[in-house]
């Protein structure tokens, strides 16, 4: 059995596949769901990005729930999708996209380093004045938008639902970290990171000095600045990747 025990931070519905996956690995793990999602409302300009989907040379999807959400509006919009290049930061974001029947290409490095670095993304925007549709949440993953509109792409954004930060009492973080036995806590991004400072609160101390396991060198950064002590970067918020990142690791 692995010495690690691990806190789970993904939305609600994510965290059981992703313990299940951890078990099978003899690694234990504890939920406390750090985000919700609240799909947002369709507007006549996101309509009509989605009417005009066969003018773009790619389409990026940040994450499962984009995904999922941007498949139920495909669906409305597009009984026959056109043919274009479609992208995922992670595998498991791919796998949601391939299951409706897509082509997709996605990074073995689950960020968006490694998307961008992709050869067939640099052969897709290739053709003159490519556009470019991107599917996300509310926020988060600027350096997409900054570094296809530096290559010379025109990047329409659409936003597809928003993160909250549940409501916890105080000290719930440390209390559930302590009531489970665990030792390590891992989150799957940036604003999840956020969330976790929001709900620890005043027990922010002796939370921070739990090993935290990021996806990407940018959240890396965050928990740095916030002071956090022992930082694992996973390359991705995967079960795979987390497996692998441990495998190196030993806790304290």
């Amino acid at each position: 059995m692995s010495a690690w025990r691990l806190l789970l931070t993904r939305p609600a519905e994510e965290n059981p596949p992703l313990a299940t996956a951890l078990a099978a690995a003899d690694i234990a793990s504890a939920s406390l769901p750090l985000l919700e999602l609240q799909p947002l409302a369709e507007t006549p300009e996101q309509r009509t990005l989605w009417l005009d989907l066969d003018r773009y040379a790619a389409v990026l999807v940040v994450s499962k729930p984009a995904a999922r959400l941007g498949l139920a509006a495909l669906d409305r919009y597009w009984p026959q999708p056109p043919l274009q290049a479609w992208f995922a930061v992670g595998a498991a974001t791919a796998a949601v996209l391939e299951d409706y029947g897509l082509q997709v290409h996605h990074p073995q490095r689950e960020d968006s380093e490694g998307l961008l670095a992709l050869p067939a993304l640099q052969e897709a925007l290739q053709r003159p004045e490519p556009e470019v549709l991107l599917l996300r949440g509310e926020g988060g993953r600027d350096l997409l938008v900054e570094t296809l509109a530096a290559r010379g792409a025109r990047v329409e954004v659409l936003e597809l639902y928003r993160r909250q930060c549940p409501q916890y009492p105080a000290g719930q973080v440390l209390e559930t970290l302590a009531a489970e036995r665990l030792n390590a806590i891992m989150v799957s991004s940036g604003q999840g990171f956020a969330h976790l400072q929001a709900c620890a609160g005043a027990d922010w101390p002796a939370v921070r000095r739990y090993p935290l396991l990021v996806p990407s060198a940018r959240v890396a950064e965050l928990a740095r600045a916030s002071g956090c002590e022992r930082i694992i970067e996973c390359q991705g918020a995967s079960a795979s990747a987390l497996i692998a990142a441990l495998a190196h690791h030993h806790p304290d």
